[in-house]
């Protein structure tokens, strides 16, 4: 155990104390104008400290043990993604979620991710990095993904479906996927963009009322609100609108902790979660915002060095997936929070509250200590 200690990465440990810290300060100000949210910078302490505790745990167990139960756990995680639809709770819009006793929400559609990853790692990892096919790898692979996709899109959550789709193409990328396959994927994709982007325009108001009619006209919302914000209602930009505004008068250097006006005056929807961004920016300006990006950078570079470093091709590949996951989540969040990106309900990674969504990606980085401390079986193995 001392040698596996040894082993661990410690500027990838010492980036999650920091997020600690930080997300338990922006959590505290970003609740502070709303009395029913008292405590959540406490329980955000409470998550971490149990995150920590599952981060070290799965860092001292062998990541090749998920590898073979992947598809057990595959299965159980599209179980958990159909039981939802019955025993499930609707929060924000969406049922896809499970309330335990005590309260505490757990979402299966952040734990299949992660399964996600460990399946298509293994897949890929039989080819030995040779030139991935079309019908044997290419298909197989993506079908995986489509299940959960189309189960967690129904719930509906759009946020955590792009999600799947975005780590499917960054691991068939590093897969070695050809590159003529690539091309035909990406004219699909933006064909299919244009399409969508075409006909929302074309056929508004009877989408307006499809999606009215069977209680998603929040989905109409979000995608008005990014398509056509002209003629968006004042309601539906409400919270893109105000992001921006208070992203931009925290200018420099912010207007000093917990003095963020827009979101002291509650002008900014769920601050302590999505909108947490909009915390950094008005508060502590572009220096807080860039120097929370260059902590993002400063892991995302520690776990590529973890990758290049590994001697097994699934270890590599699981670490892509994990890098591709946090890297769109990042750009999401932030994204929606400036305009560049449609409002979805993904979170900021280690900084928005939200106990399942913390634990998960902190399980997340004890796979990649995983894979770091066990590459030395290989190492005597080439003695």
């Amino acid at each position: 155990m001392l040698n596996k200690l040894k082993r661990m990465d410690l500027g990838v440990i010492s980036i999650m104390a920091v997020f600690m810290v930080l997300s338990t300060l922006f959590v505290r100000s970003a609740i502070a104008p709303t009395p029913k949210f008292t405590g959540y910078d406490i329980k955000t302490i409470l998550f971490f400290v149990i995150g920590f505790i599952v981060m070290f745990a799965m860092a001292y167990t062998d990541y090749r043990a998920l590898l073979k139960k992947s598809w057990y756990l595959y299965a159980i995680g599209v179980i958990l993604l159909v039981l939802v639809f019955v025993a499930g709770a609707k929060i924000n819009g969406a049922r896809g979620w499970f309330v335990l006793p005590g309260g505490i929400q757990f979402q299966p559609a952040e734990m299949v991710k992660i399964v996600i990853i460990l399946t298509t790692a293994c897949q890929l990892g039989k080819r030995f990095g040779a030139p991935l096919q079309f019908r044997k790898d290419v298909l197989p692979i993506a079908s995986q993904v489509l299940l959960p996709f189309l189960l967690v899109l129904i719930e509906p959550d759009l946020g955590n479906a792009i999600i799947y789709l975005v780590i499917l193409v960054g691991m068939l990328w590093i897969g070695n996927m050809k590159y003529r396959h690539v091309m035909i994927g990406m004219t699909v994709i933006v064909a299919l963009l244009i399409a969508v982007v075409a006909l929302f325009t074309a056929f508004n108001e009877p989408i307006k009322e499809y999606l009215t009619s069977h209680n998603k006209l929040h989905w109409y919302q979000r995608i008005n609100t990014f398509v056509d914000p002209g003629n968006a209602s004042k309601d539906d930009k409400h919270q893109s609108e105000y992001a921006r505004i208070a992203i931009g008068s925290g200018g420099m250097t912010g207007d000093g902790y917990m003095n963020g006006a827009l979101k002291n005056k509650k002008f900014v929807p769920y601050p302590y979660s999505d909108s947490i961004f909009v915390v950094v920016g008005e508060e502590f300006g572009f220096i807080g915002g860039s120097v929370l990006l260059l902590l993002y950078f400063l892991l995302i570079y520690r776990m590529i060095i973890i990758a290049l470093d590994c001697y097994d091709r699934r270890g590599a590949y699981i670490i892509v997936g994990i890098i591709t996951m946090f890297v769109f989540q990042i750009f999401q969040n932030v994204g929606m929070m400036i305009g560049l990106m449609p409002i979805t309900g993904i979170t900021l990674p280690f900084i928005s509250y939200g106990g399942t969504s913390l634990l998960l990606n902190m399980l997340s980085i004890g796979i990649v200590l995983s894979i770091k401390v066990h590459q030395e079986k290989y190492e005597v193995k080439t003695d």
